[in-house]
């Protein structure tokens, strides 16, 4: 049968439903059905597609999987994506830290490129401030590992995190729903959307607005105010003109307004600090509470974005498919960082981010149903991200750091599957890069903390311009032994542009002042995507081997100034290579109608071959930062049918990691040992609109740590960050 179809992006190639996404056929259905795995298909490159057909490690989320998970923002996706560590960057609640298979980067800073893009209805988003996405009216999610970039948008090197919003439909749709829980939650959610001016004048629309609420996990003892709240407010609109069958051009705009408090840090050891420069403020020892805190700093952290798009999407015949898509985001974050959570002036930081970014992307699709079909797409970036740190140490030296950092980024790239036989197919993809960067640097001191009166001492101040091109080629072939079973083998390459230190301090360190490499990996990948027992059993696997090249780390050291006393320096450099093997494996099992087991297992084996430190090699005495070696999940599920017509759902959840070294100081007092954690949940579905949902997170109340600080050398510091504490909640949601 002659394939005709087209995709509108061919790089939604990956649309299809993970394990967790195919759910099961209904009860109701006939018992050969109702014992069956349903095989969601997809229609992303206008061709059924599913998951067990598409030959990429990737995992994918729908609304329904979501509320089962009690996902609420992309962070729980965490223990759900093998070999994925996503989560909120220290001090923040919305500034996202993400890593794929050992690759990612940590440090939020301006003038450093994340190594895992999140994309927003198909735009990228350039700066982690407001990444960390809170789920609501969501179409699906998607998490592909791996070098991205032969087929849309922005390069990406270790994988990319893809939030779909719900699309525009033609009826008129909607729900509501609260959500009240511990720690006084009080969540609202809801969107309308459908036709306007009636079901046939083309012009689809719809809104969604939530407000996201929750007290403190703790208390600033010092100043009795909040800590580690929550208090977000998004809305997303969109509105579609659907001029005929070939042409559509669609709108969307979005925002976030994260008022939360500071997250709280603990204290793990006592500043020496404290008793030696403050004594006024007497001694400051640990807390038992791995939420309070003692500042004597605001509690301001505040970060507002939005982006607003446009996309066309345009089918002269049934063999050639257009689109083209204009995006414009911006953030500002305003934070006040208290490293040494004390009141005293040790280490207190006021830091302002400002983003700015237009992206262009034209795709041009081709399928005219014969052997081979294909994409070939521009993409254009141009982007300012820069901003204002203010330090004060120990109330005797005051620093600014600022500047900005303009990216333009030029990219071509195509892709292409040829049928070599009836089962054995290949794919060939390439893409160039040109990339500059253009960084101004002034970093100076003042003479008192009011940060108006400079103090003559300039540690970095220059304009400068570096260009990086690349090329990155990928080739795949898969091969489908039988219709239940696919084999494929996948080569690679991800690329990531250097750059330079903004934190640069050129009298100190001169060669801080000089740009950083690039990196790149070189990724090599076979897998299989199975289905058994009459698809009551999905099985997917993947075996990696990585070549990890020039690796950019971000790292809080020191440096001995003219009187022989350290000082603080953040330095970033390159780490010369290493090696990164892994396997993962994701399941479902469908034992019976009502019974399902899902989840995922993963083994991560980072290691460095090259790490050149004062002209030595290190790398026998260094770590892969938030590369857990074994991580994975199990989900079982029971649900059945009730005889009023709903049904209810009930889960249980358990996920683990092993060890994590979450920073590159390789602090063994941060480093988090390995931890299991329990989830549950039960979903009354009364009818067809009105459900009721009651869900725990963290029910043994797990303390984990995901990140920290180690200065204690030159600011007495050494705190760490905790995951959430035990939540529940109880959600009543109505569907129209």
């Amino acid at each position: 049968m002659k394939r005709k179809h087209l995709s509108l992006a061919i790089g939604c190639i990956l649309l299809a439903p993970s394990a967790w996404a195919q759910e099961a056929a209904p009860a109701a259905e006939a018992a050969s059905e109702a014992t069956t795995l349903d095989k969601i298909t997809v229609t992303a490159r206008k061709r059924e597609e599913t998951l067990q057909d598409v030959p990429v490690a990737v995992t994918a989320f729908t609304p329904e999987t979501l509320d089962k998970l009690n996902i609420q923002d992309i962070g729980d996706l965490d223990a759900q994506v093998p070999n994925l560590t996503i989560y909120a960057a220290r001090g923040s609640s919305s500034t996202a830290t993400a890593y794929i298979r050992g690759v990612g980067q940590a440090d939020p800073l301006w003038g450093v490129d994340p190594g895992v893009g999140i994309y927003l209805d198909d735009v990228y988003i350039a700066r982690p401030q407001g990444a960390l996405l809170d789920v609501f009216d969501v179409g699906r999610i998607e998490v592909l590992r791996g070098p991205q970039g032969t087929l849309y948008g922005k390069n990406t090197i270790g994988g990319a995190i893809k939030y779909i919003s719900r699309g525009l439909p033609q009826e008129t749709t909607g729900f509501a729903q609260i959500t009240v829980g511990n720690y006084n939650q009080l969540d609202a959610k809801a969107a309308l959307g459908g036709s306007i001016g009636g079901p046939d004048s083309g012009l689809r629309g719809r809104v969604s607005v939530a407000s996201m609420n929750r007290d403190g996990f703790g208390e600033n003892l010092y100043t009795g105010q909040e800590v580690s709240d929550k208090e977000i407010n998004a809305a997303r609109f969109q509105l579609g003109a659907y001029v005929d069958d070939d042409l559509d051009i669609q709108f969307a705009f979005d925002w976030m307004d994260d008022q939360s408090g500071v997250r709280g840090a603990k204290m793990l050891a006592p500043n020496r600090f404290n008793a030696l420069l403050f004594p006024a403020y007497g001694a400051f020892p640990p807390m038992d509470d791995r939420y309070d805190i003692r500042s004597g700093m605001k509690n301001i952290n505040d970060t507002v974005m939005k982006g607003a798009s446009a996309t066309v999407n345009w089918r002269p015949n049934e063999n050639w498919a257009f689109k083209y898509v204009i995006a414009k985001r911006e953030s500002d974050t305003e934070t006040n960082i208290d490293f040494d959570t004390t009141p005293a002036p040790i280490a207190d930081v006021k830091a302002f981010y400002s983003d700015s970014q237009v992206s262009n992307e034209l795709q041009v699709n081709y399928d005219a149903g014969g052997r081979a079909r294909g994409v070939t797409g521009i993409y254009a970036f141009d982007g300012d991200a820069g901003g204002q740190v203010l330090n004060n140490f120990f109330n005797l030296s005051f620093g600014d750091t600022q500047g900005v950092v303009n990216t333009k980024s030029f990219a071509v790239y195509t892709d292409w599957t040829f049928d070599l036989t009836a089962k054995l197919k290949l794919d060939v993809g390439a893409r160039y890069t040109d990339e500059d960067k253009h960084a101004v640097a002034l970093n100076r001191g003042y003479t008192n903390a009011t940060f108006t009166v400079p103090n003559g001492v300039v540690a970095a101040n220059f304009d400068k311009t570096v260009n990086f091109k690349n090329v990155s080629p990928k080739i795949s072939l898969d091969y489908q032994i039988t219709p239940d079973i696919m084999l494929y083998g996948l080569a690679s390459r991800g690329f990531k542009s250097g750059g330079y230190n903004i934190r640069a301090n050129t009298t100190a360190v001169p060669r801080s002042g000089e740009p950083f490499d690039d990196e790149s990996v070189d990724s090599f990948e076979v897998g299989s995507k199975m289905s058994f027992f009459d698809q009551r059993l999905f099985l997917n696997l993947a075996a990696f081997h990585n070549v990890y090249k020039d690796i950019q780390l971000s790292v809080f050291t020191q440096f001995i100034d003219q009187n022989g006393n350290p000082q603080f320096f953040g330095d970033f450099t390159n780490a010369g290579k290493g090696t990164v093997n892994g396997a993962e494996v994701e399941y479902q099992w469908l034992p019976s109608q009502h019974w399902l087991i899902s989840g995922n297992l993963a083994w991560l084996d980072a290691k460095y071959d090259e790490f050149i430190t004062g002209g030595v090699n290190v790398a026998d005495s260094q770590r892969f930062t938030n590369a857990p070696e074994f991580s994975g999940a199990i989900n079982v599920e029971y649900r059945t049918d009730l005889a009023n017509g709903g049904n209810l759902s009930a889960r249980v959840g358990y996920s683990y990691q092993s060890e994590v070294w979450p920073t590159t100081d390789l602090s063994p007092v941060i480093k988090q040992d390995g931890y299991g954690l329990v989830s549950a949940g039960v979903i009354w579905k009364v009818n067809d609109t009105w459900s009721f949902s009651l869900q725990g997170s963290n029910l043994a109340d797990e303390e984990y740590r995901t990140t920290g600080y180690n200065l204690n050398t030159a600011l007495g510091v050494l705190t760490g960050f905790y995951g959430a504490p035990r939540q529940y909640s109880l959600t009543a949601r109505y569907d129209f």
